[in-house]
């Protein structure tokens, strides 16, 4: 049995969704952040030294890291077909996203999120200046590195429909979390439809669906129609 020791509003939903999809079964651990902080619970150290979730057990092993837990499953489940065939431009593609979305995507989406908490952590009485420095940070090094990032996920969304290609991949999950972080946080306009799209077709699947289901509420889920 593989057991997810899953945080709600995280990386760990991707890891419920690749389960679903694998149609492996496994027993989810539940943590809730804290709501003034939004940090983990201390429970999570128990599980692995730096008290981030996801983390699994398989099998004896504890597996942390989403990209690694990716990796993990796919070698445990070797005909899911979520991954390219070795050897081919798809492949590479593959490895590129898979790597690309915990690396270059995250950083200028979480550097958002900690600037956003600043003025609300700072003194009342300094946090007039807060604002005013998080705003230029935010307009001068944040905002436009995120918009680059955003105009690349649009083009090579439109070189086959999905991250690696024409099928759907196991790097499609890995990318929902910045997608759905940078579109609950910014929004794709009418000139990113592509990144619209695949937010839609992601969240239409049905291992998707599933996921959510099991995992509990899940801040970047599309609200009800």
């Amino acid at each position: 049995m593989i057991v997810v020791h899953h945080l709600n509003d995280s990386r760990s939903q991707r890891v419920l969704w690749l389960l679903e999809e694998l149609g492996a079964p496994y027993e989810i651990r539940r943590y809730e952040r804290d709501p003034k902080t939004l940090l983990a619970p201390a429970a999570l150290r128990a599980v692995h030294p730096l008290g981030k979730s996801p983390v699994i057990e398989h099998d004896g092993v504890v597996v942390a890291e989403t990209g690694a837990i990716i990796e993990h499953l796919l070698e445990a489940f070797p005909n899911s077909g979520l991954r390219p065939a070795p050897g081919t431009p798809e492949a590479r593609r593959f490895t590129y996203w898979m790597h690309y979305a915990e690396g270059s995507a995250m950083t200028p989406l979480l550097l958002k999120l900690v600037f956003s908490q600043v003025p609300k952590r700072t003194p009342m009485l300094i946090r007039p200046v807060a604002k005013a420095i998080t705003r230029k940070v935010d307009a001068s090094f944040i905002a436009p590195q995120i918009a680059d990032h955003i105009a690349w996920w649009e083009a090579e969304l439109g070189r086959g429909g999905w991250f690696a290609g024409d099928a759907f991949t196991a790097a499609d999950i890995m990318m929902s979390f910045p997608l759905e972080a940078a579109g609950s946080r910014i929004g794709f306009g009418p000139d990113r439809p592509r990144c619209r799209e695949f937010l839609r077709r992601i969240h239409a699947r049905p291992a998707w669906r599933r996921a959510l289901e099991r995992g509990g509420e899940y801040a970047y889920a599309p609200a009800p129609e």
